[in-house]
């Protein structure tokens, strides 16, 4: 199985206007379609002016670089969640995989994916 590392930053998603002003360091994930503009950030470099936010995520980061031909990697790990009612926001990264999970299902999270054989760190 894969190891999974626990970030120590909280995290923020955010729906936003725009990025003017926002400081492009630090962890964060921006996703742009024709209906809006998202943002995962540091809860702490949230911007002030967002449209919607919801604040108390924290994210697992999969162990390592993942080769595109690998599959299922994010299924599997969501149907281990999914099973103990834990909701997820994932992204994506060209190297590997985020799990967000809401800060009050951390430990309860944890302790899933250690059980169902994934190394936690």
């Amino acid at each position: 199985m894969l190891n999974l590392q626990i970030l120590p930053q909280p995290l923020t998603v955010c729906k936003v206007d725009g990025l003017e002003g926002f400081s492009m360091s630090g962890l964060y994930f921006i996703g742009s379609t024709d209906a809006e503009l998202s943002l995962v950030c540091e809860t702490d470099r949230t911007p002030a002016d967002t449209l919607a936010r919801e604040d108390g995520w924290r994210a697992f980061r999969v162990v390592g670089t993942l080769d595109f031909s690998l599959t299922g990697i994010l299924s599997r790990i969501a149907t281990v969640l999914a099973d103990e009612k834990i909701g997820i926001f994932a992204v994506s990264t060209y190297d590997t995989d985020y799990i967000l999970v809401k800060r009050e299902n951390l430990d309860r999270a944890a302790g899933a994916l250690k059980r169902a054989g994934y190394g936690i760190g």
